[in-house]
């Protein structure tokens, strides 16, 4: 998707298989236009509202640059804190960021793995507790990464890099999990109820685009690789809450992605209703269906349930 219908407000919403039948925003799709099938998931989805020149997009690079201002044009990795565990078929990815790290916990278990990354030629640096990253020599070739969306509750096997060319980044994984895997924040973080930090997970490499595009005028998000984003690409940005929402102009993005569909029933549904009678509105979610819903489709009252 490279343009906005009608130059509407667009809504990236939840996959639509999490909204239940008696949902609000179900009856405003039954009144709307069904559109062409956009983009699926997180970062095809982002992909689908900023272009990159040949490349896919450098998530590393970009977060750096907002949360840094250092990235320059030197090669970044993501390395973020992790939780892996063993079961019957292998290794699964079963947590990655907002991982409940403070500044103290998040440097105890990085001088852990230092020795390994200095190792292996890379510097760590942890741009947040839970956005770590990679700074890498120059002249490095990067495989392809899995982001944690593709990963998350599978297999790691089936998203590790392949071949002989990413046996060192395999083995760098092992070496990490090993130095992580009986730290004694560990066992402090499970008496509290929360996962361990055993693993790093490493993707978004890149360095940063020369040039990026949008045809979006302003993005309202909690997200930080669209916040990202949209810095690198001259567009207006601002936190979410229900006031941006409620003033929110054609032409934004409203980011709901994220969030629990029951929230954006209780939360979010009384400044998303009236949005939706006085501007259109594009309905994208993340499983790639997408509605157009204009302030006149309220008096298409005959229209039964959307699915």
């Amino acid at each position: 998707m490279r343009a906005t219908p009608e130059s509407a407000l667009i809504l990236w919403l939840p996959a639509l298989r999490y909204f239940d039948v008696s949902h609000p925003l179900l009856k405003q799709l039954a009144r709307a236009d069904r559109l062409p099938e956009g983009s699926k998931g997180y970062l095809a989805g982002l992909a689908g509202y900023f272009a990159v020149a040949d490349s896919e997009l450098p998530a590393a690079a970009l977060t750096r640059e907002l949360l840094a201002g250092d990235a320059h044009d030197a090669l970044w990795l993501s390395a973020d804190p992790a939780w892996v565990q063993p079961d019957m078929n292998g290794v699964r990815l079963l947590a990655c960021g907002r991982m409940q790290l403070s500044a103290d916990d998040a440097h105890a278990l990085a001088d852990a793995v230092l020795p390994v990354i200095r190792d292996a030629g890379m510097q760590l640096e942890i741009s947040t507790p839970d956005r770590w990253h990679l700074k890498l020599p120059a002249d490095m070739t990067l495989p392809i990464f899995a982001s944690p969306e593709q990963a998350m509750g599978e297999d790691l096997s089936q998203h590790l890099p392949q071949g002989e060319d990413g046996r060192r980044w395999r083995l760098l994984l092992n070496d990490i999990q090993i130095a992580l895997h009986q730290h004694p924040l560990n066992a402090h973080r499970r008496a509290q109820g929360l996962p361990p930090i055993n693993s790093l997970w490493l993707w978004g490499g890149g360095r940063m685009p020369a040039l990026l595009t949008s045809h979006l005028s302003g993005v309202i998000s909690d997200d930080l690789l669209l916040n990202a984003l949209a810095q690198h690409a001259g567009i207006a940005r601002q936190p979410r809450d229900v006031e941006k929402l409620s003033a929110a102009n054609r032409g934004s993005l409203m980011d709901l992605q994220d969030l629990p569909a029951d929230d954006i029933a209780s939360f979010w549904w009384p400044s998303l209703r009236p949005l939706l009678n006085r501007s259109p509105v594009m309905m994208q979610f993340a499983s790639g269906e997408r509605w157009l819903h204009k302030p006149w489709h309220r008096w298409r009252f005959w229209r039964g349930a959307a699915r």
